[in-house]
């Protein structure tokens, strides 16, 4: 379809602005870039003066740790059709086999296996094909490009970082669960409600929201450090302690995160006609179960695209996760900034950014298996509210 000749951009806004668009992209790219090439090479490598050292890592290359063609090549060629089968069939597979009502617990099983599928294919059977061909090929098998990933087996396995990808996972479903569980309910609520009240109420929660993290933490914090104290008339001696634990981190980041959750889910819900419940109504239908069997199944965009910011809140929370974490359940990010702010050794350094590397895998994934929810969902969002 042609664009009208009125609204046609001239040649000097349409370079400016993809001029801008290439900067910003490359301004954005190149940390994780850069960090990602560091965690696969050898301290010597990884903190080199030259730039063509950093990436093609001679150092790493002469250790035997390294990638030839035949490797780069079948590499890419996989991850090429590992992407492409992320953004085509897995969400046809999950349409086709998840039932209707669950349908974002089908997505997040079929994440799961897709990633544990892609891990257990590209760093666990592709190496076993590939250093066999590289033992038929002779020189086409010599490496041309150092690598090594010694540093993610010593952050994975020797320094226990799996523990800390469990506990913000735990924290992050947490919040997730709460928000999504409470925001539905409240955001269609005040949608189709046609009292003052509601926006006063979204008003105020937009100002909770607007206080800085470090004042609602200072908050809770004398109650979860007496909570023993305040929970012995009910459970006896054996009340539980609720600082250091991960459910005091769910308590406040839900506080955190539910007003913009509520507010974001409400404008969805406004642009659901309100005929639908109306039908459902007369179809015999109660309330709660015109939200459930016709006004969800609509909303599933919204709530996935709500979920991931509820996700990215717990994800990448650092201030109250470390001020309200012991060390044994800390979450990932604070871990992360443990090994930069003790003093280390390069090989320590390079660790830590091979865990600063591993943390963005899971929002690259999300984002791929979710993007065309994500894509409806802002759209939907951005028409009323």
């Amino acid at each position: 379809m042609s664009t009208p000749k009125a609204m046609q951009q001239s040649f000097a806004l349409r370079f400016s602005s993809g001029a801008f668009l290439a900067i910003w992209c490359l301004l954005a790219a190149f940390p994780i870039f850069w960090i990602t090439v560091m965690s696969f090479k050898s301290p010597v490598d990884a903190f080199a003066d030259s730039p063509l050292d950093v990436i093609f890592g001679p150092v790493t290359r002469a250790s035997g740790d390294g990638l030839s063609v035949v490797d780069i090549v079948l590499g890419l060629v996989v991850l090429f059709f590992a992407i492409r089968w992320a953004f085509t069939r897995l969400p046809a597979l999950v349409r086709q086999y998840c039932p209707p009502g669950l349908i974002v617990l089908g997505w997040l099983v079929g994440a799961l296996v897709y990633a544990i599928a892609f891990v257990l294919v590209f760093f666990g059977l592709l190496p076993l094909i590939l250093g066999l061909l590289n033992g038929l090929l002779g020189p086409l098998g010599t490496p041309v490009l150092g690598l090594t990933t010694d540093h993610y087996v010593a952050v994975w396995a020797e320094n226990e970082f799996y523990r800390n990808f469990l506990n913000s996972m735990l924290v992050t479903a947490g919040v997730v669960t709460i928000s999504l569980t409470v925001g539905t309910l409240a955001g269609y609520g005040l949608a189709r409600s046609g009292s003052d009240l509601a926006f006063w109420l979204l008003i105020f929660a937009l100002v909770f929201r607007a206080l800085p993290h470090s004042v609602l933490v200072a908050g809770y914090l004398p109650v979860f450090i007496n909570s023993s104290e305040i929970l012995r008339p009910i459970f006896g001696e054996g009340a539980p302690t609720l600082y250091g634990q991960p459910w005091a981190v769910i308590a406040v980041l839900v506080s955190i995160n539910q007003p913009f959750t509520i507010w974001m889910l409400r404008s969805f819900f406004q642009n659901i006609p309100a005929e639908l419940d109306e039908a459902a109504r007369v179809d015999g239908c109660s309330h709660f179960q015109a939200f459930r069997r016709v006004i969800m199944p609509v909303m599933w965009p919204g709530v996935i695209t709500t979920g991931l910011f509820s996700f990215l809140l717990g994800y990448n929370d650092f201030l109250v996760t470390s001020l309200l974490l012991d060390a044994q359940n800390q979450t990932m990010v604070p871990a992360i900034a443990g090994y930069f702010n003790r003093e280390t050794t390069t090989t320590d350094q390079v660790e830590a950014v091979a865990a600063a590397v591993s943390i963005t895998a899971p929002l690259f994934l999300l984002v791929m298996i979710f993007q065309r929810q994500i894509v409806s969902g802002l759209t939907a969002g951005a028409v009323k509210g």
